[in-house]
């Protein structure tokens, strides 16, 4: 991405309710009409941060810009966003033509104008046929586009979405993830985007940041987040089906867990860790039947427990000898100083090719790519690459 100038700055924001700290210290640069997602689990402050964004809720601390402009005590009308909510918002008595220009007359913007701007987002939308009915008598993806419509006639400096495409079925919210990348494209309007679903970030965002306990944990491309997880709970967040995680003690060229020992990449290995704890993640596409896998990859036997054919591929299910990994925990281990590590036996992922001959019950060898482990401290949760 080339340099710009920011679309919106956020310096030391904090947002605090009473003793609790929703928000804290976030420092975040978006460009002007860069895709921004907020991704993180319910609690983890993203909407906060959004609202303060908007206007919406009050900066304990900090100070926010958008376009060059500190707007931290500037009232929402004034500070040029518009926002798209879960709730599509619509007024049920008026028309979808409406709906779209009911902003700019509010705004007193000339007639004309309007209908130029509606007609404009109308046909961008593919909401022409649609102009004179009432939201009664449009679906929940029909309404949705009429509130990012009404959205778009504003011409704002931002777009603040929170989770817009959370009420539409997993179909519709495939297309509607297809048209937003389009629209932003068209547009180009800075767009900070929240959600849960990390799906939705990886495919939507130009860049993701990842939230947790009111701090952002990492910031980037999305395949850097993938690739290379700055922390534990990035790593687990990130991807889908989750990374495996289990407790491993590395050995000069060699990492041993739940009995196996594989060699380490030559250009992949990991510092020492705090404390000499190691954890290791595998992603589940790190392993392939051995049968169709590159020939001289090391190889691990194990016994298939769930077998999940998807088509495309397939998904193994396993058990291993070792205790679980939880990356939800990772604050309070901090905090008691003690390791992630639960008494429960772990499970791990694997996706293989679906052609493979894996039956529930059997013995599969599966080959593990080295030059695929991730490496993390137990104790602190950070990347040792």
């Amino acid at each position: 991405m080339s340099a710009a100038r920011p679309g919106i700055a956020i310096a030391g924001v904090t947002k605090r309710f009473g003793a609790v700290t929703a928000v804290d210290a976030v420092d975040l640069t978006i460009d002007e009409g860069e895709f921004m997602v907020l991704v993180g689990p319910s609690g983890c402050g993203k909407t906060t941060l959004l609202r303060m964004i908007a206007g919406l809720e009050d900066v304990t601390e900090g100070r926010i810009e958008i376009g060059g402009r500190d707007v931290t005590d500037v009232s929402p009308r004034d500070r040029d966003v518009a926002m798209v909510f879960q709730s599509y918002a619509l007024y049920p008595h008026m028309t979808t033509r409406d709906n779209l220009g009911y902003g700019l007359r509010m705004r007193k913007t000339q007639k004309s104008e309007i209908r130029r701007r509606v007609d404009e987002a109308a046909r961008m939308l593919g909401l022409e046929e649609l102009l004179d009915r009432k939201p009664a008598q449009l679906s929940g993806g029909q309404r949705q586009r009429v509130a990012m419509g009404r959205a778009i006639v504003r011409e704002p400096a931002a777009f603040l979405m929170d989770e817009p495409l959370s009420n539409l079925d997993a179909k519709l919210r495939v297309d509607m993830r297809a048209q937003l990348s389009r629209l932003h494209e068209r547009l180009g309007v800075t767009t900070v985007y929240v959600t849960h679903d990390q799906i939705e970030a990886m495919t939507l965002g130009q860049r993701v940041a990842v939230m947790r306990d009111g701090r952002i944990q990492q910031a980037g491309e999305p395949h850097v987040l993938y690739r290379e997880p700055a922390n534990l709970f990035v790593a687990a967040f990130i991807g889908s089906p989750s990374m495996n995680l289990v407790e491993a003690a590395v050995d000069g060229d060699t990492v041993s867990f739940a009995g196996f020992k594989l060699p380490l990449d030559r250009d992949r290995r990991p510092r020492r860790a705090d404390g000499g704890r190691v954890i290791v993640g595998l992603r589940p596409e790190s392993f392939e039947d051995a049968a169709f896998a590159e020939p001289g990859l090391p190889q691990i036997e194990v016994e298939v427990g769930v077998l999940e054919d998807l088509g495309a591929d397939a998904h193994v299910i396993f058990s291993i000898d070792a205790p679980r990994v939880d990356a939800v925990d990772l604050r309070a281990a901090r905090e008691n100083d003690e390791a992630v590590i639960l008494d429960e036996g772990a499970l791990f992922n694997a996706r293989i090719d679906p052609r493979s001959s894996a039956r529930r019950g059997g013995r599969l060898q599966l080959a593990l790519d080295p030059s695929r482990l991730h490496f993390f401290d137990a104790r602190t949760g950070d990347s040792l690459l």
